[in-house]
């Protein structure tokens, strides 16, 4: 078992839905959440309420710093398709990963006191797998 630094994460983003996906320039945060809905089946006598598990609802966000040579996110955002995504924990174990199509919303924050940040979340537009 190894433990890694997240500091050597990837995001691979395609622009379009036929598009191949390529790195991320400048990017410092994802995150992926595959929480599944429950759903309430609890029932007359029951001790106590009762759910059963239904699909996962895969969303995410991502934090890139604006380089002006990168229209990778507003691009993919602008898509009229889901585009391809693959998340890697570490560029040092490549063979972990997940990866899926993905709806993007993108947003650029610009504060006399920061850097100049792109902002993004995204949900599945279709099946996601992972190999962590």
């Amino acid at each position: 078992m190894a433990r890694y630094a997240a500091k050597k994460g990837l995001i691979y983003l395609a622009t379009t839905g036929s598009a191949a996906a390529s790195p991320l320039t400048a990017a410092g945060m994802w995150s992926l959440n595959r929480e599944t809905d429950k759903i309430d089946v609890t029932a007359f006598l029951d001790s106590n309420k009762v759910y059963v598990q239904g699909l996962p609802d895969v969303k995410g966000d991502l934090e890139a710093f604006w380089d002006d040579t990168d229209t990778t996110l507003f691009t993919a955002a602008a898509s009229t398709a889901a585009v391809r995504m693959y998340l890697y924990p570490s560029q040092d174990a490549l063979t972990k990963y997940a990866y899926g199509l993905a709806w993007i919303d993108a947003s650029m924050d610009c504060s006399v006191s920061d850097a100049v940040k792109i902002k993004s979340s995204f949900v599945a537009g279709g099946s996601w797998s992972q190999n962590f």
